[in-house]
């Protein structure tokens, strides 16, 4: 098993922090993690992205040039990385910010508002972890378990609330999958 993610959007969405707990969680159950961020000058206000691979083998590169699974929070990274996805792969997209979303032969789209879904939680900020949500309940490459608990150790102290709002993102974005 080997999962190779692209996660992009606005410097400030959230993207980095997709690959960054999806690693975290893959290394805390034994598997082989690489995360790559890319923000230079993007990160405020342009597109910022970030490779992450999850595999039960040793990662050979950290580079990904043609993911399995794409998170897209905003239209310029579905414009730059969704013709990359391999076939079998996975698209995610925020379609509140993605109007235009392209399909590829053997390639599942999955989009949803996850702008207004973050809203409706209760904080835009977890956005992000709706996306995670998502990951996990397509591909299941990591636990539900194994994020709670980092985030938990991460937030518990620090915002009990917004650990609260990530969790019931999660679980809602896990949900938009089924």
């Amino acid at each position: 098993m080997i999962y190779e993610i692209i996660s992009s959007g606005f410097g400030g969405q959230g993207a980095l922090t997709i690959g960054k707990f999806l690693a975290k969680a893959g290394m805390k159950e034994g598997k082989h993690v690489s995360w790559l961020p890319s923000y230079g000058p993007e990160m405020r206000g342009g597109t910022a992205n970030v490779s992450t691979v999850i595999s039960d083998k040793p990662v050979a590169s950290p580079i990904v040039s043609f993911p399995n699974v794409l998170v897209a929070l905003n239209q310029p990274s579905l414009d730059k990385f969704a013709s990359s996805v391999v076939k079998g792969g996975f698209i995610i997209a925020n379609e509140n910010l993605c109007p235009k979303i392209p399909t590829f032969e053997g390639v599942k789209t999955i989009s949803a508002p996850l702008s207004k879904i973050a809203t409706e939680i209760g904080s835009e900020m977890v956005l992000n972890m709706l996306a995670i949500g998502m990951v996990i309940g397509l591909t299941d490459m990591i636990k539900y378990e194994t994020i709670e608990a980092d985030l938990t150790a991460f937030l518990e102290k620090k915002n009990p609330k917004l650990l609260e709002l990530n969790l019931i993102a999660i679980k809602k974005g896990i949900d938009l999958t089924k």
